[in-house]
Order: structure tokens, then C-alpha cells, then sequence
């Protein structure tokens, strides 16, 4: 498994937590996903009687690590500052950065991400960005400090999946040695093992889970999907002919005359 910043994860899958329909269906979720990072956006929290603690206990006790994000987040100030103050609710140098930049597909301002992450890698952060397989901008990305690249599947909560295998097919090849994370986008098991398969290290998601009619099994089955992607990688499997080839050896095999 690729380390993430110096970390080496216990599996490749990471898993968000809004849109649960109760705090105990999360926990549930997590414990059947064994997922080894949760995400977190800081806009949970409430200002007034400090009304989002019990949740931020909640996310504590699933004793997985912390990924906060910006979500939400339109403009380069905007991320920065809530970086900050995730930096400073959950004491660590992590971030997901996201800038939108057009509201009915959420893509990345790609743009202001680049801004945002050179900002935020001098100010120590270690970010991970919510990007597109652009390779120009991922190339930007890494100059300007990132040492992980999170590509989006398709646009945040639609299930569509990998919606360009070639994008990211060459964006793996194209970065061999940077940790690649496929993030929003993906709806189904199926997707999940398709993006290991293509050799990224991890993914991440959260409606498909939230919002399944049993999150928990859904979470579990996203697992089992992660680890058979994983393994399939690493079994290094046949490539795809156009022709038959038989499986069962034709020479020495008897003939009735």
C-alpha cells in the first residue's frame, strides 16, 4: 500500500460521513467498511453552544484518521480559511481541498485550487486535492506542493462512475509514483474495484454509502469491491485479445481415427 504523506494506510478505502440518516448508521457504516480514513467537512460545525461537539466525539471515537475537507468551499480565501480552522479543530496537517467552481456539476476550479494549494503546502498542509484527470493541471498541482492527486470519477453524488478511463488510465501512467485517489462520482461496488484495477490506491466516496438503503452493507460491500480491485492489481492480470485462445493445452491430446 503507497504511504499518503508519510502514512501508510491500512486499506485503500476512504470514506465520507454526511448524509447519514443517524450518528449510530454511521458508526455502523464505518465499522463494516473498515475503512482506514474518514473525511469530514468543518461546516458541520455550529457556532453557537458549540452545538457540532457530540459529532466531532463521534468522528474521534471511530478511531480512523481524519481527512477534513472545504466542501462548499467557491473561492481560494474561502478554502484557505477553513483550512485553517480544520487544522486547528482536529490538530493535524491533512486537508482536502476543494474549490468549485461551477455549481451544477461541482468541477473543481482548477484554477483557484492550484492557488489555494500553493498556499496552503507553505503554510505546512498536506493536501489532498479534489481535482479533475487534467494532466496539465495535476502537474500544477504537484509543483505547487501536493504530493497526492484525487481525480474525480464523475461529478459529487452522481454514481455515474469512471466517466473517462482513458483520462485516467494515462494520468496513472503519466504519475507513477505519485498516490492517486479517485474521488465523487462513484455509485456502485462494481466502480470501486474498476478504479483499484486501473492501479490507483484508493477511493473515496460518500453518497453511494449515505444514501443506500442499508449503508452498512453498502459500506461493507465497497470494501470487499476495494480489496478484490487491490488484489487483481497486484495478481497482474491478462490482457484483453480479440481472439479465442484455448485454455486447455492441445498438444499431446488424442485423436480417434
Amino acid at each position: 500500500m503507497r504511504s499518503f504523506y508519510g502514512v501508510t494506510l491500512a486499506n485503500g478505502f476512504m470514506l465520507g460521513t454526511a448524509q447519514y440518516p443517524s450518528p449510530a448508521i454511521l458508526a455502523d457504516a464505518f465499522k463494516r467498511s473498515v475503512a482506514s480514513v474518514a473525511t469530514v467537512s468543518l461546516r458541520r460545525e455550529s457556532g453557537k453552544n458549540r452545538a457540532g461537539q457530540a459529532f466531532w466525539q463521534l468522528i474521534r471515537d471511530l478511531n480512523v484518521h481524519i481527512l477534513p475537507n472545504t466542501a462548499g468551499c467557491h473561492s481560494v480565501k474561502e478554502a484557505v480559511t477553513t483550512a485553517h480552522m480544520a487544522r486547528e479543530v482536529f490538530n493535524t496537517k491533512w486537508i482536502k481541498l476543494e474549490v468549485i467552481g461551477e455549481e451544477d456539476t461541482l468541477q473543481p476550479d482548477v484554477f483557484g485550487l492550484v492557488e489555494a494549494a500553493r498556499i496552503l503546502t507553505e503554510d505546512g498542509f498536506q493536501v489532498f486535492p479534489y481535482t479533475t484527470e487534467d494532466l496539465v493541471v495535476a502537474d500544477r498541482l504537484l509543483q505547487a506542493g501536493c504530493e497526492v492527486l484525487m481525480p474525480w470519477g464523475a461529478p459529487i453524488g452522481s454514481g455515474l462512475g469512471l466517466n473517462n478511463i482513458f483520462g485516467l488510465r494515462a494520468m496513472r501512467a503519466h504519475f507513477p509514483d505519485v498516490p492517486l485517489v479517485i474521488d465523487a462520482g462513484l455509485g456502485l461496488p462494481s466502480q470501486a474495484a474498476q478504479a483499484m484495477e486501473l492501479g490507483f490506491d484508493a477511493v473515496l466516496l460518500n453518497t453511494a454509502v449515505a444514501k443506500a438503503g442499508d449503508p452498512a452493507a453498502m459500506a461493507e460491500a465497497f470494501a470487499t469491491a476495494v480489496r478484490a480491485g487491490q488484489l487483481v492489481q497486484a495478481a497482474d492480470p491478462i490482457e484483453p485479445r480479440d481472439m479465442a485462445a484455448p485454455s486447455t493445452p492441445v498438444i499431446g491430446k488424442a485423436f480417434l481415427t
